[in-house]
């Protein structure tokens, strides 16, 4: 599975993976980062629409052809209406397993079978294609660090920036000079909502999910 042909959510599931910890990096935050790329995702593709703050799918029928999309967006036309926010946050662990799982079945992940205390089964993923992850990451980097205007990086990549510097990841390194990595965090954001109509309100409601769930998530860590 090359990297081109990843969704967002998939791509920020990738770039965050840390191949010395089976399972993940930061779990606490990533469900809630895959989730904002998957409902950032259907509203580049024009199948979610902002009404008003609400996530409102544009018809009934209309298919991505990725199973991870898809099933998103059936929960979505299932369900009460709901603000962006709050899709963010809900049921976000169903979304992030799809994408995990999508990770595996094109080989970007591994599923490693073991027992907690000799007993217990459970499963660790781990890279397989870390070199993969290892691009991702250095594109993001690149994005929110280097010296390339805002407007001359690629949409697809200032989105996976935005969201992923919003989230704080490890993976991204320390944040030097926080003032001007938020600056730029809202460049690349503008850059991105030039994908579609109205995903500037989009990525920013998005964005504010996640920097609660990660502010959250900083707060618990240091508990």
């Amino acid at each position: 599975m090359p990297n081109g042909s990843l969704s967002l959510p998939a791509r920020l599931c990738l770039l965050a993976w840390d191949p010395d910890r089976p399972g993940g990096a930061d779990t606490a935050r990533l469900h809630h980062l895959v989730r904002a790329g998957a409902l950032t995702e259907l509203a580049r593709r024009g199948l979610l629409t902002d009404d008003d703050g609400i996530a409102t799918p544009v018809d009934l029928d209309s298919r991505t052809g990725d199973a991870v999309l898809d099933g998103l967006l059936d929960l979505v036309r299932e369900s009460m209406p709901r603000r962006w926010r709050a899709w963010v946050r809900s049921y976000a662990r169903v979304t992030f397993d799809a994408v995990r799982e999508q990770l595996v079945a094109g080989g970007c992940l591994r599923a490693e079978k073991k027992r907690v205390l000799g007993v217990f089964p459970s499963v660790d993923h781990v890279l397989a294609r870390t070199a993969a992850a290892q691009a991702l990451r250095e594109e993001a980097r690149a994005a929110l660090d280097g010296t390339l205007p805002a407007g001359e990086v690629s949409e697809r990549d200032a989105i996976v920036a935005a969201l992923a510097g919003t989230a704080e990841l490890r993976a991204l390194g320390p944040v030097e000079d926080r003032a001007r990595r938020e600056g730029r965090i809202e460049e690349l954001t503008a850059r991105g909502a030039t994908a579609a109509p109205g995903l500037g309100k989009v990525l920013r409601e998005v964005r504010a999910a996640i920097g609660a769930e990660t502010a959250r998530a900083v707060t618990s860590a240091n508990g």
